[in-house]
Formats: structure tokens, sequence, C-alpha cells
């Protein structure tokens, strides 16, 4: 059960109306595979680690009634998220069997679990809609990258990517930014390395900023109402993940559906156990990684692209 909202959802701490977004029509459908990971990156805003059993690792037989539901209602892609997703032994049955009906998306670091797959995975480029794969490579230089995420993982996101690339995948990579960098250069660092692992240097760059790590107490300032209608418009508004998607969770064995994939740590996100439940339900933005979407338009989708 969703805990009772509290009086700061719905206002500010000074007691301002709390600036928030109402979901249009439901366009992508997110699934967390499970927060169990092979790699503990300190920075992963899921605190995601081998041992870590936050969210439960789904199955098929999880996965299907949304599926299903969700095509009831229209949605037009699903997007795999963790965690590392194929830690999920049934993942490329999940994916077949999404793919069968929409277009998917699926993150992920790229390293071993993906790469012991590939023979799984290869035949999912002839599935029924398209499969696309986004792989985290933080930065484009690899001891920077493996400081956080291990050694030889820089390698082995590349030849991840090569190997997705050349299967007849679409391939995008997601990566760090900072406030201070110089964003041309390190996207031509980027292209720089991407053609010395012989993959075309024109994939899209996914840009995130810091999310810090769940339960993190980040002070950031207080999205109120006025600020929406200031600063966003109907347009931009629309721009918002909770705007028109949804992420589903297992949570102690449960399937819950969050407002979106930022905001899995705060259980006053929990939408309900259905998408149609989730839907009717207004979103206050009040979770720190909200302004992240407010001030930078910080999206983990790709389908508004």
């Amino acid at each position: 059960m969703r805990r009772i909202a509290t009086a700061t959802w719905y206002r500010t701490s000074s007691g301002e109306p709390r600036g928030y977004i109402d979901t249009g029509r439901l366009r992508e459908v997110w699934f967390h595979t499970g927060t169990a990971c092979n790699l503990a990156c300190p920075f992963c805003l899921e605190g995601s680690s081998p041992a870590d059993d936050r969210l439960d690792l789904m199955r098929l037989a999880d996965v299907q009634p949304l599926v299903d539901e969700a095509c009831e209602l229209g949605v037009e892609q699903f997007s795999f998220t963790g965690g590392e997703p194929f830690v999920a032994r049934e993942l490329p049955a999940i994916l077949a069997y999404a793919a069968e009906r929409r277009p998917c998306l699926v993150l992920t670091n790229g390293t071993r679990p993906l790469l012991r797959r590939l023979a799984q995975i290869r035949p999912l480029a002839r599935a029924a809609h398209p499969v696309a794969f986004r792989i985290s490579i933080d930065y484009p230089d690899a001891a920077r990258h493996e400081a956080g995420r291990g050694e030889g993982t820089f390698a082995e996101s590349m030849q991840a990517l090569k190997a997705l690339h050349d299967a007849g995948f679409h391939v995008s990579l997601a990566r760090q930014w900072t406030p201070d960098e110089d964003t041309e250069a390190v996207e031509a660092a980027y292209r720089e390395a991407l053609r010395a692992y012989g993959i075309p240097d024109d994939l899209l760059l996914v840009s995130f900023p810091d999310f810090a790590p769940p339960g993190a107490a980040r002070q950031t300032p207080e999205i109120t109402e006025h600020c929406m209608t200031t600063y966003h418009d109907e347009q931009s508004r629309a721009g918002f993940m909770c705007a028109f998607s949804r992420m589903v969770v297992k949570d102690r064995g449960r399937m819950r559906v969050y407002a979106c994939t930022l905001v899995d740590d705060d259980g006053e996100y929990d939408l309900g156990g259905t998408l149609r439940e989730s839907l009717g339900q207004r979103i206050m933005l009040r979770h720190h990684r909200c302004f992240s979407c407010f001030s930078h338009g910080a999206s983990c989708s790709e389908i508004a692209r």
C-alpha cells in the first residue's frame, strides 16, 4: 500500500503550492529488473551491488500481465533498467515477450552479464519490434571510468557496444555530466574512443547529472506551482517522464508501479499495483531528483528524443 501523503507532499516548506505533473497518455513503461548488479559503483543512483536485494529480480511471469495491460492502454515502448538487467536470468525471455508487442530499450553496463548472453540476445534483432541498448560508459577515459566501475569494464562495455551494433541493434551511450565540463571537448573524446573500437562515432550520447544514492537527503531548491508555470510551458511540462511514463518494480514479491525511474526509493511515489490505477494520480515534484528534471531537462527516456 502507498503511504498516506504527508503535508509536505502538496506544499513546500514555506507553505507554497508544490509543483506537479498530471499524466496525459501512457507512452512508455519501464521495468526495474532488480537492484542486484555485478558491479558496486559508489555513485549508483540505485545503490546496486552483487548482494543488493532492495528490489527483487523479475521473472517473465511477473512481467507478462503488466506488458499486456500496458498494450491495452496504448503504450508505445517498453524500457528496462536495474541494477544490471542481465543479472536477471529470464531477461532474454522477457525481452522476447515484450518485443513481440512493442519496441524495447535496455539500459545496461555492457559487461560480463551481457557478454555471456550474446547468443541469447542476437535473435532479438529479428523480433517483431526493435530492441535497442544503451550502455553506460561514464567517461571517455578508461582509467577514470574504471575508477568507479572496476578494472577491465571500459573495454568490456566498448566490446558490447560493437557486438550489439554489428548484430543490427540500435545502440546509444549513457555518460556522466558535470556542470563545469567542456561538453564539446568531452563529446569529441567519446567520438575518438568509439572510433578506436571500430564503433560509429555518431551514437546518441545521453548525459546524466549526479543523482545521489537511494535515500540521500540532498538539499535542492523546492519546485513550486509558480515555478512550473513561469519557467515551463505546456509543451515542456509534457516532457517530464512522469507525464508519459511509469516504472514497475518488484518489492518484496509484489509488483508495484512508481511515478518514474528516479523515485523508487520513496514510497510516496508508489502509485499502486496496476498501471491503470497509477494514471489518475497527480505527481508532486517533491523528490530531490525532480529538480534535475526541472532544471536540466534530465530524462532516462529516449522516446521523446
